[in-house]
């Protein structure tokens, strides 16, 4: 199968395509607020609306009690591999708002950018890997490979029901392999494969010091304050250095292998800039450099702490309790349910006599992944990459986590290639977020032509060196 006259059809249709992925961010799905239920049902419409009108059949979601996937597939390749194609629809928040520049949920272009929630993360890739499977169906009539899309609508909340959808749906998700629109591109400057990522896990606790807040005139120094407890919990979590003083935190992480530091050394990094960029300090685990600590060891982050009166002026009193949001980012050879409750053992252990510690919140995430040098779906990528960039791709893995590249081996035993098209710094997560113009082109190139090198892979290929790895 030629796949040029799909790349120029792309080429020709880069407008409409900016076209529909504006519809697409003016829908702010925001996944964690529930005020945005209506916003998320849009979305899915959009989408579904949208698998229908490239030809995709059996167009539908998949419900695991939270927010339903939407599904559909193409499986018109007889004797070829069967590739899941995954993105999300759901974005963050927008918070704060006061600091956009530009309206979050109105996509606006600037000098090749488009700036708008979701864009980066993940709506643009995503948009890219349907475009490709729309142009294949378009131009050829067909696709190398048997598609069956796979949008999630809860990443952005740690796939809480992702297992159950993958439990009830098991065997419509029966495929060889998955492409990922999410994961991204580690370096603007040299092409790179994700070969791994971190798993996370997270946790919120509060800590009771009295029934009640306290005048401090009468109570100050004579009562446990919960803050200064919750404060001295927090601090014990960690060494001087930077490393994890809890005990067992670490079992299980194997130190990196030779292979995986000669990678991570060879990766284009700018300690300098990493650090200013943010205007931050290196800070963390002895004996290793910041680069391997983000991407090839364990972490532990308090994300949220408070408590007592954070209004204006002030309000003099003993709070009688505090809360704090915890994440553990783990690595291969580690559990992160295991790390967690470590965690969570050694905070009740310190927790003061008279005071009360209650879990409010618990999330056993998901363990880190990994993918074997060998896969097919790393020499397809090496060599699209290589034809692309003139370069030989570099292997990286993720510090951040995304959730199905566990999952889907766990539940279905099959490997996830990650190959989205956005970029470290287009402040996912952030206010002005924003996509790369240019990326809409070069992804859809490079994913047409994924698409065609995994075309001449056999279903069996993929199960070997699963098995193996």
């Amino acid at each position: 199968m030629n796949e040029q006259p799909v790349i120029d059809h792309l080429h020709a249709r880069q407008p409409a395509i900016v076209d529909w992925l504006k519809t697409f961010l003016r829908i702010p799905s925001v996944s964690a607020d529930p005020a945005f239920a209506p916003d998320m049902a849009a979305a899915r419409e959009l989408l579904l609306a949208r698998l229908r009108e490239i030809g995709l059949s059996d167009v539908r979601l998949l419900d695991g009690g939270g927010e339903p996937a939407v599904y559909g597939e193409w499986n018109g390749a007889p004797g070829k591999p069967t590739l899941m194609v995954y993105g999300h629809y759901d974005v963050q928040p927008a918070d704060p708002i006061a600091l956009w520049r530009t309206p979050p949920f109105e996509p606006t272009e600037i000098d090749g950018r488009l700036y708008a929630r979701g864009t980066s993360d993940v709506k643009g890739s995503t948009t890219i890997a349907l475009e490709v499977v729309a142009a294949y169906l378009a131009v050829q009539g067909g696709c190398p490979v048997n598609i069956k899309v796979f949008l999630e609508g809860e990443e952005e909340t740690g796939s809480p029901s992702l297992r159950t959808i993958v439990e009830r749906h098991r065997a419509l998700l029966n495929a060889d392999a998955v492409l990922s629109a999410d994961g991204g591109r580690a370096s603007a400057s040299v092409p790179t494969i994700n070969t791994g990522a971190r798993g996370n896990a997270q946790l919120e606790v509060h800590l009771r010091t009295a029934a009640k807040d306290l005048h401090s005139g009468r109570y100050g120094g004579s009562v446990r304050n919960a803050l200064h407890e919750m404060a001295r919990l927090v601090a014990s979590l960690h060494l001087d250095d930077g490393g994890v003083a809890v005990d067992g935190f670490y079992r299980g992480s194997a130190p990196p292998t030779s292979k995986q530091r000669a990678d991570t050394a060879a990766f284009p990094y700018d300690e300098t800039a990493f650090f200013s960029d943010v205007g931050g300090s290196s800070h963390g685990e002895d004996g290793y450099t910041p680069r391997e600590r983000v991407t090839l060891r364990p972490a532990l982050d308090v994300n949220g702490l408070w408590g007592g009166y954070t209004g204006e002026g002030g309000k003099t009193i003993v709070p009688c309790e505090a809360g704090a949001k915890l994440t553990v980012r783990v690595v291969e050879g580690q559990d992160p349910v295991a790390v967690l409750q470590a965690v969570l053992q050694h905070l009740r252990q310190r927790c003061p006599a008279g005071c009360t510690l209650e879990v409010i919140a618990i999330n056993d995430g998901s363990p880190a992944s990994s993918l074997a040098p060998e896969h097919p779906l790393v020499r397809a990528a090496e060599a699209v990459l290589a034809r692309e960039s003139g370069q030989q791709a570099i292997h990286v893995r993720l510090g951040a986590t995304v959730p199905i590249t566990a999952i889907f081996k766990q539940t279905l035993g099959i490997d996830t290639l990650m190959f989205g098209y956005n970029l470290p710094d287009e402040d996912l997560h952030a206010p002005n977020e924003f996509f790369r113009l240019k990326s809409i082109q070069e992804g859809a190139r490079a994913w047409t032509q994924l698409l065609a090198e995994l075309g001449r892979c056999t279903p069996a290929s993929f199960h070997r060196t699963a098995q193996s790895a």
